[in-house]
């Protein structure tokens, strides 16, 4: 065994010995340049910039091409031969526009945007340090290009073309997130991922199911958080930031500190975030309908009816956060790379404001309606091997442990029984995913999928006047939901104008649930479910120069049915329990992409993107028996029986577009623009617009950079959607929506108009400051049950090491 350890060091020692390290820089200050990406295909090698400027591109060595991008300066591409020549050192030029960036979301691979035949965009760390997104959920609005709905502060739901909730799929450092009681209302998950220890987040739009598999039919979401730096010289590298924050709005306080500790073979990075906010003031000006002017206390064993000084004030929407992680990285040689990373997430209890606006016999239907603690908690540890054999060129395996935690407490006004339901998933998975050159032109994607979901729900009634507990009903069955799939992508280059991509997935899921009829009359006390399904997906990339690409794609997706779907009970509406239904098979989306970015003498940038999706078999909630009865007794009325079914199709449709300027003297203009619609079939045979179509949506912005200073004046809008214009599932919720001169619920255009600018002291200090909402606008995005903010001042420092 000491043999196999000195031999062990040794290789080590010698491999270390024969490292090359490349530093990058800026060409007109000499700052070092981090995050430079550096790829090349043959042989398949990819390697970034830590602080220094510095990474090692040993594997490299014979390559007569390898491309060096960083957003905001121009791709250059050189041999390992020049590089070689200028004694590993480069010089990068700043330029206006970017039509290329190099993302991992498409295939888990790294690879060129311009090489996908879907659209994928990426939100910068720059950008993030610029807007200050409160969430992650917030993080996603602000590139202008993913809609997102809140029932309450403490959340925030993205839609993406159509889709949203478990049509969509989310990704963090590889590891699929999406759970098996992720539902088809809004779901909160994204606030999980604290956006201070985010390296880099992109969206992919459109299918992606050929390599994330079920859920992935509107788009994945990717986040990639900070990633342990190494050392490429004698000394340690250590470098790190620490953040303070404040908002108006909600008399946020939020504060964050990472730090990265790397030598030659090992590092270490820690990050930790406390997040507090207050309840969130609404604008001045705006419907009244927003305005819930009191709120529910329980004083001497009585609910009171408040009515608050501040009416504007929307209570209870206050809540707090913390997050931590805890990443290891370990090279014992260029050829292998061991990560190992520790996520932790816990929201404080939360109040759910859409529930706390409605109504009964004139009162306030609620006493209670809150979210328990939110919690998340991941290890993920991964092995990547860099070979040269006829499997593979590169292969990383992943094994993932996540716990899942979240509950539900309602009580009715004046009533004393207090209803809890508790959910806990434990999630495992592990993926084994391969890439391989199969000569200059043709390129392999290639891997395996395992995924096991261990459902835990529970239920409780505890009558808070004598604090007496007993068992209520679970919201879920006891169940295990299981996935294994193979999946195979071929991206085969016909010429260096011409790309072509391909790919094939096999997916076979298990469900197996107990259900609890001590509560319900279920005509059954076990369900189980073992099917398959195939995708597959063929476009291609036309380049005719540098600055023009033309993509287009074709591609189906599906989702399986989860524990959600089968086996969820619920209040749907008021008046509406959803039931069980086992009987359920996948539904699948038909898609079709057209895109074209071009970029005019670098001073203009057009990005235009066309999509089509139709779903067919989709899960929908429709009218249903049990026990051939129509209606049942739940939460003391008499509920119209439903259930989650295989009973719809459904068509969206839309366009994207977004238009990049750079003016004179540092000034630029940039704009997005976001246009969908889409239908869906009722239960009667007619249509309905679908829920998740959200309204013309987009942000138009006027930017100032200089080397210390940038400035941005921005509108954010939202087009109206007109009572007709509503989903049928949407006109009944009068809570949540204005009303027209009909008395019919709608949601009203809105822009804000907002002034944001960030302040380099010196490399290492910035301020950011700026003022949302300027004309104090009372606003609620489509479908929410929250406002947003009024006027919201806020400054932000960010010491950097």
């Amino acid at each position: 065994m000491k043999n196999i350890y000195l031999l062990l060091l040794l290789l080590g020692l010698a491999v270390s010995g024969f490292s090359q390290t490349i530093t990058i820089t800026d060409n007109d200050s000499g700052e070092p340049l981090q995050f430079v990406v550096l790829i090349s295909e043959s042989p398949k090698a990819y390697a970034t910039t830590n602080k220094n400027g510095q990474s090692d591109i040993t594997d490299f060595k014979g390559s007569e091409k390898i491309n060096v991008t960083f957003l905001g300066y121009k791709k250059v591409s050189f041999t390992y031969s020049d590089i070689e020549s200028q004694d590993f050192s480069i010089e990068l030029e700043k330029t206006n526009l970017n039509i290329d960036e190099v993302v991992v979301s498409a295939a888990r691979w790294q690879q060129s945007s311009s090489s996908i035949p879907l659209k994928v965009i990426t939100i910068s760390p720059a950008k993030v340090s610029m807007q200050n997104p409160q969430t992650t959920a917030d993080l996603l609005g602000i590139s202008g290009k993913v809609f997102i709905q809140k029932s309450q502060q403490g959340g925030g739901s993205p839609m993406i073309r159509g889709f949203a909730t478990n049509r969509l799929l989310y990704s963090v450092d590889g590891v699929r997130m999406n759970t098996a009681i992720f539902r088809g209302g809004n779901i909160q998950n994204v606030i999980s991922v604290d956006p201070f220890s985010l390296e880099n987040s992109e969206v992919l739009f459109g299918p992606g199911s050929v390599i994330y598999g079920s859920d992935a039919i509107g788009g994945v979401m990717s986040f990639q958080t900070l990633t342990p730096q190494l050392s490429y010289s004698e000394s340690t590298l250590i470098s790190g930031k620490a953040v303070a924050r404040y908002s108006s709005a909600n008399n946020e306080k939020t504060g964050h500190f990472d730090v990265n500790v790397g030598w030659r073979k090992w590092a270490f990075v820690t990050s930790v975030s406390s997040f507090d906010y207050d309840h969130l003031r609404q604008g001045s000006h705006g419907p009244d309908e927003y305005i819930k002017p009191y709120h529910i206390q329980r004083q001497d064993e009585t609910d009171v009816v408040i009515y608050q000084d501040d009416k504007l004030l929307q209570i209870p929407t206050a809540y707090s956060q913390i997050n931590m992680m805890q990443k290891v990285q370990f090279r014992p040689t260029e050829k292998f790379d061991f990560q190992y990373g520790f996520h932790y997430s816990e929201t404080s209890p939360y109040g759910r404001y859409d529930r706390h606006n409605r109504i009964r016999n004139g009162l306030p239907r609620y006493a209670e309606w809150n979210y328990g603690p939110q919690i998340w908690m991941m290890n993920n540890f991964s092995v990547t091997h860099k070979g040269d054999n006829v499997l593979y060129d590169q292969s990383t395996l992943r094994l993932a442990q996540q716990a899942f935690e979240e509950s539900r407490i309602d009580r009715s006004l004046n009533k004393s029984d207090r209803t809890t339901n508790t959910e806990k998933v434990k999630a495992y998975s592990a993926n084994f995913d391969f890439v391989k050159s199969t000569g200059t032109k043709n390129t392999l994607y290639y891997g395996l999928e395992y995924v096991l979901n261990d459902v835990k729900s529970t239920g409780k009634v505890e009558d808070i006047s004598t604090t007496i507990i007993e068992d209520g009903p679970s919201r879920y069955p006891q169940a295990t939901w299981q996935s294994i799939a193979f999946y195979l992508n071929d991206q085969f280059k016909i010429s260096d104008q011409f790309l072509l991509q391909a790919g094939v997935r096999y997916n076979q899921f298990k469900i197996d649930a107990e259900f609890d009829t001590r509560f319900y009359p279920f005509p059954f006390t076990e369900a189980n479910m073992n099917k398959g399904a195939l995708t597959g997906s063929i476009g291609g990339i036309f380049r005719p120069t540098e600055d023009w690409v033309i993509s287009a794609n074709l591609a189906t997706a599906f989702r399986a049915p989860n524990v959600d779907d089968m086996g969820k009970v619920f209040d749907s509406e008021p008046g509406a329990v959803v039931v069980p239904n086992p009987d359920l098979d996948a539904e699948y989306a038909y898609s079709a992409d057209l895109g074209v970015a071009k970029i005019f003498g670098d001073i203009v940038k057009i990005d235009l993107s066309a999509y089509y999706t139709k779903l067919n078999n989709a899960l929908v909630r429709r009218d249903f028996t049990l026990n051939g009865l129509d209606s049942i007794m739940y939460d003391g009325m008499m509920s119209k029986v439903q259930a989650i079914q295989n009973a719809a199709e459904a068509n969206v449709y839309g366009i994207q577009a977004g238009i990049e300027v750079k003016l004179p003297e540092g000034f630029g203009f940039s704009s997005d623009f976001n246009y969908q619609k889409g239908e869906e079939e009722l239960d009667d045979g007619t249509t309905s617009p679908s829920r998740h179509a959200a309204p013309v949506f987009g942000i138009t912005k006027l930017t100032y950079v200089t080397d210390l200073l940038r400035l941005e004046l921005y509108a954010a809008y939202q087009a109206e959607y007109s009572y007709d214009d509503l989903a049928v599932s949407e006109q009944e919720k009068t809570e949540i929506y204005a009303l027209d001169e009909n008395g019919n619920p709608y949601s009203p255009a809105w822009c804000t108009l907002n002034f944001k600018g960030m302040y380099n002291v010196n490399n290492s200090l910035s301020f950011s400051a700026g003022i949302e909402n300027l004309t104090d606008r009372r606003y609620r995005s489509y479908s929410s049950g929250v406002s947003a903010p009024g006027r919201n001042f806020f400054l932000s420092l960010t010491q950097k090491f």
